[in-house]
């Protein structure tokens, strides 16, 4: 009986279509409107079988969803595995790092507020131990945000009369001779703050300590935490605001952000 060769079988590298389904995905993610298999297979350099082999796995997956005949679009799974990764970045783990090497660089308390209501929350911090004025930026302290320079930019986030309402509400109390204690000063400042992308605290909620705070956003462009370099007076420094701009960005970087091109 004649011998019958067995059949060839294509060796498969995992890895090799790992990095083609990417190089797919990728491609895309460029497109608003579905793509048509012949233009994937164009712009990944795959043959047309194999880009369609890989997308039919994907679409039964639901990585990849197919539209009209012959066309794809990426599927809802990404959306829900990114709103899953999303939900568990924790923007304290997320931001420390860079604090701390922030700190390093200019030996200062760095300090990480979000605003609760009318109020800013210091929810992570790295000391200096250099200075005893440290009452306002200890990690759980609450401070009123129009005083600080973190809760600033919250304010520079609001409409006129939604910073009105906070006027209204607060009654804008002050704690140092350089508090801002009307609207209109509160006005002057946050349009201030709205020109220059950072916020500053000119010894408003404590005598003798300044602060300077750069915002940091999620990937929907809110903000959602101010980061701020505090120190005394007479130590302050206004070339730690390249570097704080600098640490914020990479922070809002990391947890998605992506600065509008325009």
């Amino acid at each position: 009986m004649p011998h019958t060769p067995a059949p060839v079988v294509e060796a498969k590298n995992p890895i090799q279509v790992i990095e083609r389904m990417m190089k797919l995905l990728d491609v895309l993610s460029y497109y608003h409107d579905p793509v048509s298999l012949k233009q994937l297979a164009l712009e990944t350099g795959l043959h047309p079988s194999t880009a369609h082999r890989i997308l039919a796995a994907m679409a039964a997956t639901g990585f990849v969803e197919r539209a009209d005949p012959g066309t794809y679009r990426l599927g809802i799974r990404l959306l829900e595995l990114g709103n899953l990764v999303k939900s568990r970045i924790n923007i304290r783990d997320t931001a420390m790092p860079q604090m701390q090497q922030l700190h390093e660089r200019i030996g200062e308390s760095i300090n990480l507020g979000v605003r609760q209501g009318d109020e800013i929350v210091y929810v992570e911090r790295t000391s200096s131990g250099r200075s005893s004025i440290r009452v306002v930026h200890l990690v759980g302290a609450r401070a009123p945000l129009h005083v600080t320079a973190a809760g600033k930019l919250y304010l520079a986030e609001d409409t006129r009369d939604a910073l009105a309402d906070y006027a209204r509400r607060t009654g804008l109390p002050g704690f140092t001779n350089t508090s801002i204690t009307t609207l209109h000063g509160l006005e002057k400042e946050i349009a201030r703050v709205r020109v220059n992308g950072i916020a500053y605290d000119n010894e408003e909620i404590e005598t003798g300590l300044r602060c300077v705070a750069a915002p940091i956003r999620d990937d929907t462009g809110a903000l959602v935490a101010g980061l701020s370099v505090s120190a005394p007076a007479d130590r302050y420094d206004p070339d730690w605001i390249p570097l704080l701009r600098a640490t914020a960005n990479t922070i809002s970087t990391t947890i998605g952000y992506s600065r509008p091109t325009s």
